[in-house]
C-alpha cells in the first residue's frame, strides 16, 4: 500500500506540473498582440533612416496594412503601405526630413482592417551625420604638421572606400540608392499604377518635394491635403487591388490631374504670392476639369431631349 501510495502521488504531481506549463504555453501564446508596431530607434535627427516594423497575428493575404505618422500637432506627415510577408511580417523605411522636422514626439499609428495599434518616436532635429572631431584639427596650428610633405600623401589610406556618384550615397563600405522621402506616398495613384517607381508617382513626388514644400504656403497646403486624403484614400488603394476594373477607371480619371500639374515643371515659383497664383489656378482648372465641364455636358443633353 505505502509503495502504491507513493506511485499516486508521483503520476498526481506530474499531472500537476504538465498542466501548469501547458497553461502557460497556452497563455503566452494568447498574449500576441492581433497587430503591432515598432522603430528600430526611440529618437532620430536630421538625415536618419526610420524603419518601421511590424506583424499581423493572422495575416490572410487580403490586404496591406496602413502606417501612418502623425507630428506632435497631429498633423500627418508620412504615410505607408507595405504588405506583409506570408508569416505577417511587414516594413517600411523613410528619412527624418521634409515633413518631419518639428522637434517632438511623433505617432506612428498600424492599421489592419479594425486591428490597430501605435508607438512614439522622437525627432530631436539637427543633422544625423555632423562629424564632432573635424574642428579639432583646425584648431591645432603646429608648425611641424603643417611643414611635413608626407602628411598630403595620408588621402590614399581613404582611397579604399568608394566615390559615390550622384543620387547614390556610402552606406556600409557600398554606394547606395539614396532614399529622399519627404512625406508619404500617393496611395491611390500607387495602386493604379501599380509600383512607387513608375513615371506618374515618381512625377507627383518630383512635383511635391522640389515645388510645393519649397514654399511655407506650400508646405501648408500639403499639411491640410493629407489630414484630408489620407483619411480615406488607404480604403480606395486596397479596394484597387481587389478590382481591376474599378483600378483602370482610376488611372483615366488620374489623366487630367496629372496633365494639369505637368504645368507646374514650367513655371519659374520664386516666391510666396507666385506658389498660391499657380497653386490656385492649377485647383481651378481641375475643378473645371472634373466638375463644371461633366456639369455642361450632362445639360446639353438632358435640353436636346
Amino acid at each position: 500500500m505505502k509503495l502504491s501510495g507513493k506511485f499516486l502521488l508521483i503520476i498526481l504531481s506530474l499531472s500537476i506540473v504538465s498542466y501548469g506549463m501547458s497553461s502557460s504555453v497556452y497563455a503566452s501564446s494568447h498574449n500576441v498582440a492581433p497587430i503591432s508596431i515598432i522603430t528600430d530607434k526611440a529618437s532620430y535627427a536630421t538625415g536618419n533612416a526610420i524603419l518601421f516594423s511590424g506583424f499581423v497575428k493572422n495575416y490572410d493575404g487580403e490586404f496591406g496594412v496602413t502606417i501612418l505618422v502623425t507630428s506632435p500637432q497631429g498633423n500627418v506627415v508620412y504615410v505607408a503601405q507595405p504588405v506583409p510577408s506570408s508569416d505577417g511580417n511587414f516594413s517600411a523605411t523613410t528619412i527624418a526630413s521634409g515633413m518631419i522636422k518639428q522637434v517632438g514626439e511623433y505617432t506612428v499609428s498600424v492599421n489592419y482592417g479594425p486591428q490597430s495599434n501605435q508607438t512614439i518616436f522622437e525627432f530631436v532635429g539637427g543633422e544625423g551625420s555632423v562629424p564632432s572631431a573635424a574642428p579639432q584639427d583646425v584648431s591645432e596650428p603646429e608648425p611641424s604638421m603643417v611643414a611635413e610633405p608626407s602628411m598630403v600623401v595620408e588621402p590614399s589610406m581613404e582611397s579604399t572606400e568608394p566615390v559615390c556618384g550622384k543620387g547614390t550615397i556610402l552606406k556600409d563600405g557600398l554606394c547606395v540608392v539614396e532614399e529622399k522621402s519627404k512625406g508619404g506616398g500617393c496611395l491611390i495613384a500607387t495602386a493604379a499604377f501599380g509600383s512607387e517607381m513608375a513615371p506618374q508617382i515618381q512625377f507627383l513626388r518630383e512635383i511635391r518635394d522640389n515645388t510645393v514644400l519649397q514654399t511655407e504656403s506650400g508646405t501648408s497646403f500639403m499639411t491640410g491635403f493629407n489630414q484630408f486624403y489620407y483619411s480615406f484614400s488607404p480604403a480606395i488603394a486596397d479596394y484597387e487591388r481587389e478590382n481591376p476594373a474599378f483600378k483602370e477607371t482610376v488611372k483615366i480619371a488620374l489623366t487630367p490631374l496629372l496633365t494639369s500639374l505637368t504645368l507646374l515643371q514650367y513655371a519659374d515659383i520664386d516666391s510666396e504670392s507666385e506658389m498660391l497664383g499657380y497653386g490656385i489656378g492649377i485647383i481651378l482648372l481641375n475643378i473645371g476639369m472634373y466638375f463644371v465641364a461633366p456639369a455642361i455636358v450632362i445639360m446639353k443633353i438632358k435640353n436636346r431631349k
